[in-house]
């Protein structure tokens, strides 16, 4: 009788044990009886009826999911391969898990189903440089679809879109070709602009020298004419006894040189005995004749 009743404790000690349930922080429990749904519980301590009643436990904490790489085919016939990663949580525990058998393949599924249509209607030029532009109509797309399954999208991103490995090196000859035809239009004009220069450069110092000499010989034209307006005011004020001494000057030098030949106005021939010089001329060559 004794060792029954140690039995029947145990028994009812198990019992509270498998009774008792902690359903931890941000998290729901489905409860279950019979297998059918009956109730839902919120994080904390749950008890159940054990054998008759079970609880499922669902994380509604911010979920990180990557999507794997698949090919899309664009407008233009071009082949790529995207991959995307998105951030998601269940809103509704009970849609989550019994509404459907994968709810998170069928979200995946609407995904990649509505980023091929995106995609699809794009040429491949335009996909490859509207990440962004494809990230918000996803995300626009997608919407509250995903509420049939209990799950809210959070963000949704495009993390890569590579063409096939034919486009790929066709683009690489492409941007290469295109490179070199940049760099040797640069070059052409580099070229072309160091002519304009150098030949900008020679015909400004060619100005420039012209405009100098210019300068210059109206500089000199300018002393010229002013030496010569004063000589000719310092003549014009000049007396008759400076031109007088002038002769006489003139004279003695020529009595002094080897010449014996004199010319004279007509007018003065008659004065000419009066010249002390010409008179000493006159006389020097009546002696050597």
């Amino acid at each position: 009788m004794r060792i029954l009743l140690i039995v029947l404790v145990i028994l009812l000690l198990v019992l509270l044990a498998l009774s008792f349930h902690i359903v931890p922080q941000n998290y729901e429990g489905l409860v279950e009886t019979l297998g059918k749904y009956s109730r839902t519980v919120k994080a904390g301590f749950v008890m159940i009826f054990p054998g008759v009643q079970r609880i499922r436990k669902v994380s509604l904490a911010l979920q990180p999911l990557e999507i794997s790489k698949y090919r899309i085919i664009t407008k233009d016939n071009a082949e790529i391969t995207t991959s995307l990663t998105l951030n998601y949580l269940v809103t509704d525990s009970y849609k989550y898990f019994y509404n459907n058998t994968d709810s998170v393949e069928s979200m995946v599924q609407l995904i990649r189903g509505h980023l091929r249509d995106i995609i699809g209607r794009m040429e491949l030029n335009e996909a490859l440089g509207s990440t962004s532009q494809i990230n918000a109509q996803l995300a626009d797309a997608i919407g509250d679809l995903t509420d049939i399954y209990g799950i809210r999208v959070v963000r949704v991103n495009v993390d890569e879109l590579l063409p096939s490995p034919e486009i790929q090196k066709a683009m690489d000859k492409q941007l290469t070709a295109d490179r070199e035809k940049t760099a040797a239009i640069a070059r052409a004009e580099g070229e072309a602009r160091n002519i304009e220069l150098t030949t900008k450069a020679k015909n400004d110092a060619l100005v420039a020298t012209a405009k100098a000499n210019a300068e210059a010989i109206k500089t000199q034209a300018d002393a010229d004419a002013y030496r010569i307006k004063k000589l000719q005011e310092s003549l014009d004020s000049a007396g008759e006894g400076y031109f007088r001494n002038q002769s006489l000057d003139s004279f003695n030098q020529l009595a002094q040189g080897p010449n014996n030949l004199i010319v004279v106005d007509k007018d003065e021939i008659s004065n000419l005995g009066k010249i002390p010089a010409a008179k000493k001329i006159w006389d020097q060559s009546k002696k050597e004749d």
